[in-house]
This record gives C-alpha cells, sequence and structure tokens, in this order.
C-alpha cells in the first residue's frame, strides 16, 4: 500500500483565523490601553516632561496602564501577523510570551502565600512611598482615595501613615491648611459635606471613631480576600484557562505549518 503527500495541502483554516480571532481581541485592547495611557500623560503634562515621571517618589498609575497596553499590543500583533502569515518565529514568540507570564503568575501567588509576613511588610513600604506622593500625581490621588473609599480604611495601618505625607504632616515646620488631617476619601460619609477635610486632627485619637475610619488598608485587604477568594480564585482560574488555550492554538497551528511544510519536500 503506498501513502501520497498532495503538494496543495494546507494549514488548517479552522486554527489558523480562530488564533487570529483570539488574538485581534487582545491587539484592539492594547490598543485601548495605550491610548487612554498617552491620552492621561497628555493630560497631565508628562509627554511635554517626561523626567516628571522619575521625579515622583511613588507610582505612576498610567505607567502599568501602558505596560499593560505594551504587553497586550505586541502579543496580540505576534500572534495575528503570526497566524494570517503562518510565520513560525512570530507564534513562537507569542506562545513562549505567553508561557512566560503563565509561570510568573504561578510563582508569584505560590511566593505570596509561602512568605505572607514578607509581602505584607513589602506592601506596607509600597502603600506608604505612594502616601508621601499622594499630592504629587492626580491620578495616584484617585487611586488612593479609591481604595480608602471602597474599603473604608485610612492609611496603610492606621490614619497615623498620614503624617508621613508632607501636606499632612503634624510637625511645626509645616504651614498646609491641611497640617495633622487626613484626605477627604478617610472620612465617614456625611450627606451634609461633599469633600474637604472632616474636620479631624491626628492628635485627637478620641473622635477618630465617629469621623474617620480607622482601620488600615492593609488589615481592609487581608479581611477582604477571605470572603471573596472564589472570585479571586476563579478569575485567576479564567485567566489561566484563555491563556493555557492560546497556547494550545498556537503550538497547534505551529504544527500543522511544520508538517504542511515537510510535506512539500516530498
Amino acid at each position: 500500500m503506498h501513502y501520497y503527500r498532495y503538494s496543495n495541502a494546507k494549514v488548517s483554516c479552522w486554527y489558523k483565523y480562530l488564533l487570529f480571532s483570539y488574538n485581534i481581541i487582545f491587539w484592539l485592547a492594547g490598543v485601548v490601553f495605550l491610548g487612554v495611557g498617552l491620552w492621561a500623560w497628555s493630560e497631565k503634562g508628562v509627554l511635554s516632561d517626561l523626567t516628571k515621571v522619575t521625579r515622583m517618589h511613588g507610582i505612576d498609575p498610567v505607567v502599568l496602564v501602558l505596560m499593560v497596553g505594551v504587553v497586550m499590543f505586541t502579543l496580540g500583533f505576534a500572534g495575528c501577523v503570526g497566524a494570517l502569515r503562518e510565520n513560525i518565529c512570530l507564534l513562537n514568540f507569542f506562545c513562549g510570551t505567553i508561557v512566560l507570564i503563565f509561570f510568573l503568575e504561578l510563582a508569584v501567588a505560590v511566593l505570596a502565600f509561602l512568605f505572607q509576613d514578607w509581602v505584607r511588610d513589602r506592601f506596607r513600604e509600597f502603600f506608604e512611598s505612594n502616601i508621601k506622593s499622594y499630592r504629587d500625581d492626580i491620578d495616584l490621588q484617585n487611586l488612593i482615595d479609591s481604595l480608602q473609599k471602597a474599603n473604608q480604611c485610612c492609611g496603610a495601618y492606621g490614619p497615623e501613615d498620614w503624617d508621613l505625607n508632607v501636606y499632612f504632616n503634624c510637625s511645626g515646620a509645616s504651614y498646609s491648611r491641611e497640617k495633622c488631617g487626613v484626605p477627604f476619601s478617610c472620612c465617614v460619609p456625611d450627606p451634609a459635606v461633599s469633600s474637604g477635610p472632616c474636620g479631624v486632627f491626628l492628635q485627637l485619637k478620641s473622635k477618630w471613631d465617629e469621623s474617620i475610619f480607622t482601620k488600615g488598608c492593609i488589615q481592609a485587604l487581608e479581611s477582604w480576600l477571605p470572603r471573596n477568594i472564589y472570585i479571586v480564585a476563579g478569575i485567576f482560574i479564567a485567566i489561566s484557562l484563555l491563556q493555557i488555550f492560546g497556547i494550545f492554538l498556537a503550538r497547534t497551528l505551529i504544527s500543522d505549518i511544520e508538517a504542511v511544510k515537510a510535506g512539500h519536500h516530498f
């Protein structure tokens, strides 16, 4: 019995266009992230003076948006072009990067579970450094305010942490109008007050409970995680399945392309 190889064999259109459709979503999402990030930087004048980013003591949330945008745009582009052009090099780059990201996520999750005290200390240092830069960047300010309002918390471990900020600092050298105060996002909601300080000074601990949130945001997040562990696990599993699906499509298409090319040599 003889087996014949056909010179007109083609790569499966099913895997080819399914991988293209998979990646076009990530590519478009990357374009959106990059557009939003560059627009935000333009509004803050960063594009005309990039040194503003390096002068910040905390983190600019826009940098994270741009980093995510760059990764999604690059991977989406490599996957789309690699699938349409049947380019094994681009497909291997896409597949290898997804595998690397998957194992990095897994390693971070395992290490965070095993070294909880170390992670807690690093997070406190990170939060405190951003408290110091609270008034330096409007996006960072909005991010911290949203975190404190959503979790009804104040500071990393309590309202005292806001003494680290030059505007809220209680030292005699400070002439700020917000001296010895806390951001409005730390204030217990009052329908009669929509903005501004809630009239509580950091020295008056006896009045904290009635006017401001006394729980630190680290404790609030530690309490939130066990209550929402199934949601967090579900999100992690969903992301992992999407990544595994992308790897499967890319590897299958690569094998298909290699098989067709090998057939053309006979």
